[in-house]
């Protein structure tokens, strides 16, 4: 129709999409973080177990049916030589032309661990004597603990491959004879103990021990259950009058089978009858058995010419017997 307005049809046009030109970086990211990857490996593998890298060698040679010579720098090891410092260079294989070449390449991989061996003692050494000093700490709380005490001289202490051994020598004042109950001075005695041992983080092993005496117990069959009965006693001493707790406490029996002095003479007697609180080491096996010689070395705990059999005897048959001070119990090897 003339008369009427035409309509105008619109007509939108569609763009095209923006195309997105930094889309390369992803994948350029993606390659630096694969070559980051890719160096720290090359990085981890550039340090060289120095043992492991002889032995690989030697390993290889033999694979290949035939000797190898390892060298580097093209001059090969000879005897005495430790391994290379610092990073190894793997350098030219040559054939070995003797059985000297393959003498030479164990002589390094043995300097080597020796070197290994020497450092890994010294850690071990330094941990025996951390606990040794330890030890001495408690000693030392122990004494004041006992000052004034009237059974402080039946106290005496030793260092050896289990811990620290306080040993109690059971007179007539810590128990009655042939008896497993507590007399009052073995009372008080524990008392005063007791608070020392409850603080520790150490397990405890109560021994008891009796003398090598031809008597026959009264009130009990034989010597093993009066060495037990004592040992029980005092554990549950310690639990019920100091407070620690039961888990850490054991208790052995040993009868007369572990004496400090050989025979049955009087002093012998009084020493080999006894009961032993043994604070155990938590130290590896390996750096307890160093512990002995420890204390013998950098401490009074163990010294030898006052805790041997023989000096002991010496003395007592000099009639000194108040020759050994509390802190210096006689020892003898014993299993």
């Amino acid at each position: 129709m003339s008369g009427s307005p035409r309509r105008r049809r619109k007509h939108h046009e569609e763009h095209e999409e923006h195309e997105n030109h930094e889309r390369w970086l992803v994948s350029y990211a993606d390659m630096i973080t694969v070559l980051m990857a890719l160096f720290i490996v090359l990085f981890a593998m550039s340090t060289v177990d120095k043992v492991k890298y002889w032995e690989l060698r030697a390993s290889l040679a033999n694979s290949f049916g035939h000797q190898l010579a390892a060298v580097q720098g093209g001059k090969s090891p000879t005897p005495g030589d430790s391994a290379p410092e610092g990073p190894l260079d793997s350098g030219p294989i040559v054939p070995a032309s003797s059985p000297a070449v393959e003498k030479q390449i164990k002589k390094a991989v043995s300097v080597a661990r020796s070197q290994q061996a020497l450092k890994a003692a010294e850690v071990t050494r330094g941990e025996a004597e951390k606990e040794v000093h330890s030890f001495e700490e408690v000693i030392a709380r122990i004494r004041k603990a006992l000052t004034g005490n009237g059974g402080a001289r039946s106290v005496k202490f030793r260092v050896d491959e289990r811990g620290l051994v306080v040993s109690v020598i059971t007179d007539s004042v810590i128990f009655a004879p042939d008896r497993a109950e507590l007399a009052p001075g073995g009372r008080k005695l524990l008392a005063a103990l007791g608070p020392v041992l409850r603080e520790l983080p150490n397990d405890l092993l109560v021994e008891g021990h009796t003398n090598t005496a031809p008597v026959a117990p009264k009130y009990f069959p034989s010597e093993w259950e009066l060495s037990t009965a004592r040992a029980t006693t005092v554990v549950r001493h310690l639990i019920n009058a100091s407070g620690i707790a039961p888990n850490r406490l054991s208790a052995t029996g040993y009868a007369d089978q572990r004496p400090l002095l050989p025979g049955n003479g009087p002093e012998a007697n009084r020493v080999n009858r006894r009961v032993e609180i043994v604070v155990s080491s938590t130290l590896p096996p390996d750096e307890r058995a160093l512990l002995a010689s420890v204390a013998e070395s950098t401490t009074d705990i163990n010294t030898p010419d006052i805790n041997t059999a023989d000096n002991y005897s010496a003395n007592v048959n000099a009639g000194n017997a108040n020759a050994f001070p509390t802190g210096a119990v006689p020892t003898m090897k014993s299993e």
